[in-house]
């Protein structure tokens, strides 16, 4: 009796909290899909469109917040830079075609690195710059200064569209240091290219991002999944070792009353 009562709390455990895992998971699921179509709407030229879903997003996005704890203040933070960011470049006469597009991106990134739980959007970008980043390298060995500052630019302008993403994904120590190494690279340019001790940074820096790409392409399952199963097992191993417990003291008394008869 009292087996079945444990494993009737613990079913209940599970179908109680999934709900809100689920419900947290669907809100999340709409505001990728709203950020996806703006994206659309901005490739296709059609601003005006994008502007709409953009506000819409917007609108939802601060009902779900208020409705239900689905992200922490820092992804909150992060979203909204981003999103304001696009909106106001959307909205912007002055900017161009490219502009609206890569700030667009760069908000689409974010919200699908705060959905994602494993392999987001931004780590597609993983060819493109470290390309742009083995060239940057070659330009500096052969002193190619005009090489190296377009290389180290196109490098530059694929990491500030990533940016918001990686400080979703990576621990606030990393992004530290991926982004003191960058801006160092950055700003003593003359000096990484004469200097072959300054240049083992571009070999430092390579080897951070292959590593950080490498980590974040390996699937990882939900760590709300895991609290789940993890939580679930321990009332199921504590049920089976209480009723193990009771069948073996029943067996030890089972034969002093045999005894005593």
């Amino acid at each position: 009796m009292l087996k079945k009562f444990i494993l009737t709390i613990a079913v209940l455990f599970v179908v109680l909290h999934f709900p809100v895992y689920a419900e947290s998971s669907s809100s999340l699921e709409q505001l990728d899909d709203i950020s996806d179509r703006a994206l659309e709407m901005t490739k296709l030229k059609r601003y005006g469109d994008s502007e709409k879903m953009l506000t819409f997003f917007s609108d939802r996005f601060l009902k779900d917040t208020a409705k239900e704890q689905i992200l922490d203040m820092d992804e909150l933070r992060i979203i909204t830079v981003a999103h304001n960011e696009a909106l106001m470049t959307i909205k912007d006469m002055n900017k161009g075609d490219s502009e609206k597009v890569n700030s667009v991106t760069k908000f689409r990134l974010v919200v699908d690195a705060v959905k994602s739980t494993h392999q987001p959007l931004w780590t597609e970008m993983e060819d493109q710059m470290m390309n742009s980043f083995q060239q940057t390298k070659n330009a500096a060995i052969k002193q190619d200064t005009i090489t190296f500052n377009s290389q180290l630019n196109l490098f530059l302008s694929q990491y500030e569209m990533i940016y918001p993403s990686l400080k979703v994904d990576l621990s606030k120590e990393t992004m530290q240091q991926l982004d003191t190494r960058i801006q160092y690279i950055n700003q003593y340019r003359p000096e990484v290219i004469s200097d072959g001790d300054n240049q083992e940074e571009l070999d430092a820096l390579q080897n951070e991002l292959t590593s950080i790409f490498d980590d974040m392409g390996e699937d990882d399952a939900d760590p709300s999944l895991w609290w789940v199963i993890i939580s679930t097992g321990s009332i199921i191993i504590m049920t089976l070792s209480y009723v193990g417990w009771r069948k073996y003291k029943g067996d030890r008394e089972k034969p002093r009353k045999e005894h005593n008869d």
